[in-house]
């Protein structure tokens, strides 16, 4: 009987190149993240933040993530730099903790707004922030709907771009809405529109708005198209004050638009600006939960479309090294 061959080694369990999936919540998100965490079917890595009474922000992982593909979930919104100083200081102590990789997963990247120098003497904030997210040690950053798309190039590192105006739109089509035209509330959202309208199918009309100062309160001065007869879903990329949309809307009901409806990405919604929009001529709006609420709840023509199953997604595709444009059923507009 021939001799039996020597054991060899145990095979050890598979072990990804990137690292084990880590996901972790900051605290401008928990809700997002938990439900991310649910989509990804992962438990989210347990760690803490604690605001002391002069303001300071003190972060701390509570279990060992060396060697981890870590993605670290907090928005940039109010309190904006409350938020991005402690997003900076969960990069900092997920590096310091030898993850292996760490993403910083933005919701919504409020600074995004100062991306041009169009004004003397003033500073590009989203390339401030960009460079404060590189130097904390960010490998990548996800995000969704940036008020200008090519704030990508800001960045050194790869930036991930998601768009909602998928998730909103099929929510839209399961409505049965007809008779449907979208309307952007001026020019610079004009090729976002166009965008919506393609996947939805319809026409496209497009508001003439200005702008006179930094009060967040803009003044619709023209319409370019006809929406008599039509349903109109006003479009945009965030909603503050809810000044733009209610403007918007009054100006396609005296042009005989039948029902207003209005989707955005982000719903910011600064104080009074939610019973604003319940008070006004839109019969629906749509937001996604990018953002957390800060208020009472909202009026009844104010609905929440939960994104967090892309971005859970997103994050896996990140992970296992896939490609993140095969999300969105065609190529974005901007």
């Amino acid at each position: 009987m021939p001799p039996r061959p020597a054991a060899g080694p145990r095979p050890q369990p598979f072990q990804p190149p990137q690292g084990e999936l880590s996901v972790l919540a900051g605290s401008a998100n928990p809700y997002l993240a938990r439900r991310i965490a649910e989509a990804l079917k992962v438990q989210l890595t347990p760690c803490e933040a604690h605001y002391f009474s002069e303001g300071n922000v003190f972060v701390r992982i509570l279990e060992n993530v060396r060697g981890r593909d870590c993605y670290i979930i907090q928005g940039i919104h109010h309190p904006v730099n409350d938020n991005f100083v402690e997003l900076l200081f969960w990069i900092d102590a997920l590096r310091r903790a030898s993850a292996q990789h760490v993403t910083a997963v933005i919701p919504f990247f409020s600074y995004a707004k100062g991306d041009k120098k169009d004004e003397p003497r003033v500073s590009i904030r989203a390339r401030v922030c960009a460079d404060a997210l590189e130097s904390a040690g960010a490998d990548r950053v996800l995000t969704m709907d940036l008020h200008s798309p090519q704030i990508q190039g800001f960045f050194h590192v790869p930036v991930d771009h998601l768009y909602a105006r998928y998730v909103l739109c099929d929510h839209i089509k399961s409505l049965g809405i007809t008779d449907l035209i979208v309307c952007s509330p001026d020019v610079g959202f004009a090729k976002g529109a166009s965008a919506y309208a393609n996947y939805l199918g319809v026409g496209v009309v497009i508001g003439n708005k200005t702008r006179r100062d930094h009060n967040e309160q803009a003044e619709v001065l023209e319409l370019i198209g006809h929406v008599e007869g039509r349903n109109v879903l006003i479009v945009d990329d965030f909603t503050i004050s809810g000044g733009t949309l209610v403007a918007m809307a009054d100006v396609l009901k005296s042009r005989g638009a039948k029902d207003i409806y209005a989707c955005v990405s982000h719903g910011v919604l600064s104080r009074g600006a939610a019973q604003r929009i319940g008070d006004s001529a839109i019969k629906r709006m749509f937001m996604t939960d990018t953002i957390e609420p800060q208020q009472a709840p909202f009026p009844a023509n104010i609905e929440v479309v939960s994104v967090a199953r892309l971005f859970a997604e997103a994050i896996q595709s990140i992970h296992d090294r896939t490609s993140v444009s095969m999300l969105f059923p065609d190529p974005p507009a901007e």
